[in-house]
């Protein structure tokens, strides 16, 4: 294909080894619109492209609303649909989670009205080699092929903060000028209410995984998150690109919000599956560090997102992580051999070897994944760093 006229996005010239070593790729996006044929850098192989989905994810809306009431019967029965799900794909969507709808609509234009900036104003919050925060585009200052067909800003957020530590507000307002700490105060606000949200699901992942309900609460308390906006900008060869290409989350958890337009899709029961935008509902998926935490019995799944002919599609994402010093290990009650396991969920929560009472049964994982966990005997630990999500969406 002639790619003649990607000198007019890739900035200031195709040669990207060159421009690696001298300077830095740009993704102008005032002009995507204006190229008669996308430029080879864009190109995903075919493999990565076939196979479109045809069928969108049926599994229903998790219901927090009893959880937080403090139902035991409704409770109970959310940790069972997440536990399904994540043993089966790793992802599902709740709503009734707490989360006022003006912060996330609030959230979503901040981050339009940043990604709609020129591009010089863009460029100063420019993601640096190794760090977590800024704006990037396409990453292509770090790749020369199969490039994302979308920007991104992300900022870091720390859990254990107090409330007076702004360091969300402080970092954009540093970065960007004082004209944007408001927009800085509702990035920090929403990652707080994301933090709150995620600790509330690792409370309901305990109860479906058959140990203390707390746990997970615990050990991600004090932990640090990535929040991401995410822009795809229209692209007429939407058939020839990603916005995302296929790949699962090196972190714990993901929380993402999406707008109308719609474009995620994960692999599951060997399909390609969509995930239907809901403004009322936030996406979850369980993140390869969780899948760890679990052995290996709560699913990691491939995901991608594809891109739209005629729109812009936006996402808002936020990236748990535990604190980078942790050690993530299961705990030994998740290395029991299929004969002994007998875990059941019921009214009183968790219960092992103990109630004949049950909704459902919990099945064990197979005894190797790609992860590589491993049964009792060989039990090994594993440090993990709050870097991993670095690169999560390359």
């Amino acid at each position: 294909m002639d790619s003649s006229a990607s000198t007019l996005i890739l900035f200031p010239s195709l040669d990207l080894k060159t421009e690696r070593e001298n300077g830095v790729l740009v993704f102008d996006t005032t002009l995507l619109e204006k190229q008669p044929n996308l430029p080879t850098q864009f190109l995903w192989p075919h493999e990565d492209l076939a196979y479109a989905a045809e069928h969108e994810l049926p599994d229903p809306p998790v219901d927090l609303k009893g959880f937080f009431n403090g139902d035991q019967e409704a409770t109970v029965f959310a940790a069972a649909q997440i536990r399904t799900a994540c043993l089966n794909h790793g992802f599902f969507q709740v709503v009734n989670h707490g989360v006022d709808a003006s912060l996330v609509h609030a959230a979503h234009q901040h981050m339009d009205a940043f990604f709609k900036l020129p591009l010089s104003t863009k460029l100063r919050i420019k993601r640096e080699q190794g760090s977590l925060c800024g704006y990037s585009g396409a990453h292509a200052d770090r790749f020369s092929s199969k490039l994302p067909w979308k920007e991104t800003l992300s900022f870091t957020y720390k859990h254990a903060n107090e409330p007076t530590v702004l360091d969300v507000v402080n970092y954009i307002k540093s970065s960007l000028g004082k004209e944007f700490e408001g927009a800085g105060h509702v990035y920090q606000k929403y990652c707080e209410e994301m933090k709150n949200l995620s600790l509330a699901i690792m409370e309901l992942l305990a109860i479906g995984l058959g140990v203390e309900q707390s746990h997970y609460r615990k050990f991600f308390e004090d932990g640090g998150s990535v929040m991401r906006g995410n822009n795809y900008p229209p692209c007429k060869q939407a058939g020839l690109t990603l916005g995302t290409g296929p790949h699962s989350d090196p972190n714990s958890l993901t929380i993402l919000h999406q707008d109308e337009v719609g474009g995620l899709e994960i692999f599951a029961d060997s399909k390609w599956q969509a995930i239907t935008p809901r403004p009322d509902a936030f996406v979850v998926n369980i993140g390869d560090t969780l899948m760890a935490l679990s052995n290996g019995r709560y699913k990691s799944c491939i995901h991608r997102a594809v891109v739209n002919k005629e729109r812009v599609r936006r996402s808002l994402v936020f990236f748990v992580n535990p604190k980078e010093d942790k050690v993530v290990r299961p705990l030994r009650i998740l290395f029991v051999e299929k004969s002994q396991e007998s875990t059941q969920i019921s009214h009183g929560w968790i219960c092992n070897n103990s109630h004949k009472t049950t909704t459902e049964q919990i099945p064990l994982p197979s005894k190797t994944s790609s992860i590589g966990f491993i049964p009792t005997q060989n039990m090994t630990t594993l440090k993990i760093s709050a870097n991993c999500s670095l690169d999560a969406f390359s």
